[in-house]
């Protein structure tokens, strides 16, 4: 019998996408991007633990959480997503990111019930903007937008990586656990012979996501998403209510590509949509116009994160 090849899962679920109110269509925000074996949540909106149930995905995937702000539509899910997490017996650590200024609220919506809070949360409260978090799979990076309240977007690269050439190592015969011990020990004895991991390989460089979410078009979530492979972008309003989008600290579709387009990122997903909208593909036909590679986000779909370069 053949054995199945493990599969990575690398994908973006729109657990939401509404602003501000539940429509009948959309919850309010929340994003899960699965990525190198762990889940990353954003902005758990009220709800959202019932959405893992419609996308049939366990809360338990969560391994790290991130608030942007403390608007309700932002975090009201963050309580019951701890309780669910608690429930379900989780012993690992749980990441939580969040603006320093809304310590209080994060308290609140943590403690907010009587249930149990046995789970081992890792709090990484926000004061400065730069580099929030480090280790061997995730740089994390945070900067302040422009919005009503603190609010953060969040910049994520994964760690470089090693991609062998199979070509290169057939021609020196190289297999098996000795690929392993090549990668291990970065130089490999074999018939008399030296070969070193540079001879049969190359750095491949880790993908970035960003995430901008509640501010007005500015320069630093251009600068959280320069160079990014995925970028998950707000786009509250249509460039016909600019005007509400100013007013309200938000954007149009159109900012959101533009900013897509400067940034050079590979791919754009719209989302936070104002309840005023019930056709989202205008938003897609007014973002085309300036960044071809767009689509728009909706309740329970679902983006690849591929490793290689998108399909176009």
């Amino acid at each position: 019998m053949q054995k199945t090849k493990h599969m990575i899962i690398r994908d973006l679920i729109i657990l939401g996408c509404s602003a501000q109110d539940s429509t009948r269509f959309r919850n309010n925000g929340a994003y899960l991007l699965r990525w190198n074996g762990e889940g990353l949540l954003f902005d758990p909106g009220e709800g959202t633990q019932r959405q893992f149930i419609f996308a049939e995905i366990a809360p338990s995937t969560v391994t790290r959480i991130f608030i942007s702000h403390f608007h309700g539509d932002h975090c009201l899910g963050l309580g019951a997503i701890l309780m669910r997490l608690n429930l379900d017996g989780v012993k690992r650590p749980i990441y939580c990111y969040y603006p320093a200024s809304g310590k209080l609220y994060f308290d609140r919506l943590r403690y907010g019930t009587a249930n149990k809070n046995d789970i081992p949360i890792i709090e990484y409260p926000v004061s400065k903007e730069g580099v929030v978090h480090k280790d061997d799979k995730f740089t994390i990076e945070a900067k302040f937008l422009d919005h009503r309240v603190d609010n953060i977007g969040w910049r994520i690269t994964e760690a470089d990586s090693i991609k062998f050439d199979k070509e290169k190592l057939q021609a020196k015969n190289i297999s098996g656990l000795q690929v392993r011990d090549l990668q291990k020990r970065g130089v490999l004895s074999l018939n008399g012979s030296t070969v070193l991991l540079s001879d049969v390989s190359e750095m491949r460089k880790g993908d970035i996501f960003a995430y901008v979410i509640d501010t007005k078009y500015c320069q630093n979530a251009i600068d959280l998403a320069k160079g990014a492979k995925l970028l998950l972008c707000e786009s509250t309003y249509l460039e016909q209510h600019k005007s509400l989008a100013f007013y309200y600290a938000h954007m149009t579709a159109k900012q959101a590509a533009t900013i897509a387009k400067q940034a050079r990122v590979q791919k754009l997903i719209l989302t936070h949509f104002s309840a005023r909208y019930f056709d989202l593909s205008l938003f897609l036909e007014e973002a085309k116009l300036i960044f071809p590679n767009v689509e728009t986000a909706d309740d329970l779909k679902r983006f690849d994160f591929p490793k290689g370069d998108f399909e176009n």
